[in-house]
């Protein structure tokens, strides 16, 4: 039994993040007791360390197609910006223990 259950994707971006939690799902079943959010952080970390690398400038400096990412500060900002789109969008964001769940 996965923790996270994932269903056949077909665009690469689907793909990858199914990947990504099959990934996770394996090392969390591999050796328990082992803390799942040590394992959701090197995920998370590798896949940081992959976006800002394939998101370098290329070496010229006027390069219109480069220019939204043509630095440290706004490549985070675009990170961010995914990372708070792609979180909004999770099956997972909303949780029936967060505090700001109302309660009858």
């Amino acid at each position: 039994m996965s923790i996270v259950d994932t269903e056949s994707a077909t665009h690469p971006l689907d793909d990858a993040a199914a990947k990504v939690v099959e990934l996770g799902n394996r090392l969390a079943e591999a050796e328990p007791p082992i803390d799942l959010w040590d394992v959701a952080d090197g995920l998370l970390a590798g896949a940081i360390h992959y976006w800002l690398y394939t998101r370098q400038p290329c070496e010229d400096p006027m390069c219109e197609d480069c220019a939204p990412l043509s630095s440290a500060e706004l490549r985070v900002q675009e990170l961010l910006r995914q990372v708070e789109q792609m979180a909004e969008e999770s099956d997972y964001y909303h949780s029936p223990n967060d505090l700001t769940v109302g309660r009858a």
